[in-house]
């Protein structure tokens, strides 16, 4: 028996009979306006994330097409964009190393914070949202929420077995306040406001 089972076992044993209900999640008043979109972008932004602008052409997947094209491996969870990494057959997620782009969809944004969630079912490979060194994200703008008690009241959280919020690319700072980007996961988070099909 492994640790972890010991672990788990010893608190399946040990808890108490019964069920009890989770504490009520309080509600807050929203801290930004009725332009959810302008308040997702702005605090996206002031994470080091970027809300892509729709092209000239009315496109909204023009903004990245460079990024794609300069791409050497782009794994792709989504239909839109087509990848050449196919996330269904990686076995070991550590095949996803060489990764330049990894595009997916969010489950939903938060506008107070410019996050964006994601659960195993957009990533296919959880280690794709960390490994990659870019990252592109869909988000339908129907799917942003207010703040993060709107989030939590929302479904995934219950039903995913893995569930993580983003907010920006990842970015490490010295005591100087020297910011690096992608010092443990990717370097860029660029989010398209594109809806469902």
């Amino acid at each position: 028996m492994s640790a972890r089972d010991a672990i788990l076992g010893a608190i399946r044993e040990n808890r108490p009979a019964g069920t009890y209900a989770l504490p009520p999640l309080p509600d807050f008043a929203p801290l930004v306006g009725e332009d959810l979109i302008a308040a997702f972008g702005e605090r996206l932004e002031r994470m080091g994330g970027r809300l892509a602008e729709t092209s000239a052409g009315g496109n909204p997947l023009g903004a990245v097409r460079e990024r794609l094209a300069g791409a050497r491996v782009v794994a792709s969870a989504v239909p839109e964009i087509q990848g050449n990494r196919d996330l269904a057959r990686v076995a070991d997620p550590a095949d996803l190393a060489d990764v330049d782009v990894a595009v997916v969809r969010a489950v939903f944004g938060v506008a107070e914070t410019g996050s964006v969630l994601f659960t195993q079912d957009e990533l296919r490979v959880n280690a794709v949202a960390y490994l990659a060194q870019h990252l592109i994200v869909l988000l339908d703008p129907a799917d942003l929420v207010v703040n993060i008690q709107a989030a939590y009241r929302r479904p995934e959280f219950g039903r995913a077995a893995y569930a993580v919020l983003h907010t920006g690319p990842s970015a490490t700072a010295d005591i100087e306040g020297v910011l690096i980007h992608g010092a443990q996961g990717v370097r860029s988070l660029t989010v398209v406001l594109l809806p469902r099909a």
